[in-house]
């Protein structure tokens, strides 16, 4: 099969490696749809991210989607032919966290392109078989690839409680903004409120539903608060700037849930957060989100249509990881490894 491997810093090559089989449990997927994340574009552009670092080569690309070509024995979740989108991370299934039904903490977990774990820039990959989920007909692989951001969105909004009458204050309208966005309106939020510093985005969030957007750039970001305050903050930039005014811009009694990965550190108003009994958590990943994700897809709560700014084949993946620097209104590349 052909792979699109990382051997360095951007420095990506393509492949023929041995055809992968599934054993006992497993199934075989014929990639069809991979979509490209921040995390990828970073260990691209940087090699590593935090501890994890890419000591020898790896295949990047962990929001996938394809077509079940061959199983292992004893599977019976899924058949040859299904289609199919993969939850990239295995956990081990008997850690205390996984018997808590908190896998997405499991240590020993296996997650696509995370090192040392090969991931979807391949012709063909290894799952099993319970984290392959089939997706209903009305559902095109681009976008069973993407359940994998959706997913993250509704983690994030389970971790906040959002629900019906929540007011939601979206810090970033990057690809995982604008997927919380549409996963708090369909959780019941009634007024949602997206903020960031590129035009062009705000237009999507705007289009997607959006009470309000904000540019912070060229507006009075105090002003977030004007009016009826936040209940949920839903931090999706990753930049400490937004993390303190998000958590300032919060009614009393409110959620915040840092989603967006920056910098290790960020300052927090502690007495704001004591003052008002605000509730601060972070978020990794996701458990048990899948059918959710399926379901608000499939029903047309959540559109992904707009986020997709860009298809590539496989030979094409180092232009999918660098479009955001080419075209500023870049947001979602998506690779199509069979061609």
């Amino acid at each position: 099969m052909r792979a699109n491997v990382l051997h360095g810093v951007k420095d990506l090559r393509m492949e023929e490696r041995p055809d992968p089989w599934p054993g006992p449990g497993q199934v075989l997927v014929r990639v069809e749809a991979v979509g490209v994340c921040g995390s990828d574009v970073h260990y691209y552009e940087h090699g590593r991210i935090g501890s994890y670092v890419v000591d020898r080569p790896m295949v990047l690309g962990h929001e996938a989607a394809g077509v079940v070509a061959a199983v292992g024995d004893g599977v019976t979740r899924v058949a040859v032919g299904d289609r199919v989108s993969i939850e990239p991370g295995v956990p081990d299934l008997v850690c205390p966290q996984c018997l808590a039904g908190r896998y997405n903490l499991c240590p020993a977990r296996r997650f696509y392109a995370t090192p040392p774990y090969d991931g979807a820039f391949a012709e063909l990959v290894l799952t099993h078989e319970s984290f392959a989920h089939p997706v209903p007909q009305d559902v095109d692989l681009d976008s069973a690839a993407l359940l994998e951001p959706v997913s993250v969105a509704i983690w994030a909004c389970l971790k906040a409680g959002v629900t019906a009458g929540d007011r939601v204050l979206v810090t970033g309208a990057g690809p995982v903004g604008l997927l919380a966005l549409q996963v708090a309106r369909a959780f019941g939020a009634t007024e949602t409120v997206v903020t960031d510093v590129q035009p062009a985005r705000l237009a999507v969030a705007s289009a997607l539903g959006a009470t309000r957007v904000v540019d912070t750039s060229a507006s009075d970001p105090t002003s977030l608060g004007a009016g009826s305050e936040p209940t949920v903050l839903l931090e999706c930039s990753g930049h400490p700037a937004a993390v303190g005014l998000g958590l300032r811009s919060l009614a009393p009694a409110g959620r915040a849930v840092l989603v967006g990965m920056g910098g290790d550190e960020a300052s927090l108003p502690v007495s704001r957060i004591q003052e008002r009994e605000l509730t601060v958590t972070g978020t990794f990943r996701y458990a048990n989100t899948w059918p959710t994700a399926i379901a608000l897809v499939a029903s047309g709560q959540v559109d992904l249509a707009p986020l997709v700014s860009g298809h590539f084949s496989l030979a094409r993946a180092e232009s999918a990881l660098t479009a955001h620097r080419t075209d500023p209104q870049a947001l979602k590349s998506v690779v199509h490894p069979q061609e």
